[in-house]
């Protein structure tokens, strides 16, 4: 069947709904004459409490920075290390710690806590504005609950700025994102699924589109079902356990809408973010995995104990200074740096899920969603201990629509300002800027 060209737009408004569809044959002829870089998507994720010093790059590159193999701790990457770019030495010169660096990740500039302003807008918002009448959300702001003395903080809760003032709002429950992405009129306000609501008049698209696209919604439809059964086994079951008054297995009580199980609740928000792309609802999306002192206990790996914030103090084992509970305490320095250490691995795990998803995901020209996205991981604290500013553990996976060349490590002799990453980064999406914050030129190192 020969393609038709129209364009998604058309598409969705076809079936009387605001629910998003995958790049299909029939809208990829409309995408190939719009902007070389339509098809590439740009997300961020932020952790807290940096890492212990030691552990972020790799254990052995070749002659000119292949990544032959990655450290212990790293090693849930592994099989994706031809997909990743790990840039050493990257630095914020303004702002870095808990409190200024996590609304400056990705504005490049200082924070001001007296006016409660960040310097000028985030990375985010800048390609947000610039794609906002491309695709149905502008952007996604996704944040974990956070948890500890911390998790109402402002500054600690903000990396995603629409302005020096204004710290756009995060989505901390699964639901509330899949009703933006997925909602339809006749859905709203009702029991019925949002699958159940749109899937005949959808159906109706199999007059225009080829076997392949047909295949294609089909299973992506199915996925979005699944993802709404998990939704709601989340809601029920968080429910159950509230009311018998149990708690998570990150030790406090369950709020309804939220997995009780951390890592379930980290790998569907991540999901959500896939299917988000996938279907183009957005193309910008940051997440924090959680705010910027998590107090968060990892109790649930197996010999780690304590906060994550406590954790990364992992200099004093005596369990008695300020950042401690009070009742956890460590046999020594070294068990207490390999608990922090393992925190982190399990971070990996969990973006090595969102990678192994995103690989499997094919769209029409063959290429995977993963090839056509750029996702940067970071800190805004290099060692937990000492809450410096040099080394951020930084890293790339994706190959941005062609436009990345992965699988290196790239070693700086020098500091290297990771703002000018996030002006490369969104080069690559079509907006055109060659500064931010503290950085007056784009990296040059991902070709």
């Amino acid at each position: 069947m020969k393609p038709t060209t129209f364009s998604r737009r058309k598409v969705l408004r076809g079936i009387g709904a605001s629910v998003a569809l995958p790049l299909l044959d029939v809208t990829s002829a409309f995408a190939q004459n719009s902007l070389s870089n339509s098809k590439n998507r740009l997300a961020y994720l932020y952790f807290p409490n940096g890492i212990p010093r030691g552990i972020w790059y790799p254990e052995k590159t070749g002659p000119n920075g292949e990544l032959l193999r990655l450290n212990e701790w790293m090693n849930p990457l592994e099989p994706f290390k031809e997909d990743l770019i790990i840039p050493s030495n990257m630095w914020t010169p303004e702002g870095n710690g808990h409190v200024d660096g996590t609304p400056t990740w990705l504005t490049g500039h200082g924070y001001d806590s007296r006016g409660v302003n960040a310097g000028g807008l985030s990375a985010d918002q800048i390609v947000a504005r610039h794609l906002r009448d491309q695709t149905l959300l502008p952007s996604l702001e996704m944040s974990t609950k956070g948890e500890g003395y911390f998790s109402n903080s402002l500054p600690r809760n903000a990396i995603s700025w629409s302005a020096p003032d204004r710290p756009m709002a995060r989505e901390i429950e699964p639901r509330t994102i899949f009703d933006r992405m997925f909602s339809t009129k006749s859905s709203v306000n009702s029991n019925r699924s949002v699958m159940d609501s749109v899937l005949a008049d959808a159906r109706s698209l199999a007059n225009v589109v080829s076997a392949a696209d047909s295949l294609r919604l089909d299973e992506y439809f199915e996925s979005i079902r699944a993802l709404e059964r998990r939704i709601e086994f989340a809601e029920r079951q968080s429910t159950e356990m509230r009311n018998d008054r149990a708690l998570t297995d990150t030790l406090v009580a369950p709020t309804p809408g939220i997995p009780a199980n951390h890592e379930s609740y980290v790998r569907l928000m991540m999901d959500l973010m896939i299917l988000a792309f996938q279907s183009d609802a957005t193309r910008v999306i940051t997440f924090m995995l959680d705010h910027g002192q998590s107090n968060r206990y990892f109790n649930f790996i197996p010999e780690v104990e304590g906060t994550w914030h406590a954790l990364s103090h992992y200099q004093n084992a005596s369990g008695m200074t300020e950042d401690d509970d009070g009742t956890t305490s460590w046999e020594s320095v070294e068990q207490k740096r390999d608990m922090y250490a393992e925190v982190v691995r399990w971070h990996h795990s969990q973006v090595a899920y969102l990678l192994d998803r995103m690989k499997s995901i094919r769209e029409p020209d063959g290429s995977t969603l993963l090839d056509n996205s750029m996702i940067l991981m970071g800190a805004a604290i290099g060692d937990g201990n000492e809450h410096d500013a040099s080394h951020l553990p930084t890293l790339l996976a994706g190959r941005g629509a062609g436009t990345i060349k992965t699988g290196r490590y790239i070693e700086h002799s020098e500091p290297t300002d990771l703002a000018s990453i996030h002006v490369s980064l969104a080069q690559r999406m079509g907006v055109k800027i060659d500064r931010l914050g503290t950085a007056d030129s784009a990296y040059e190192g991902l070709i």
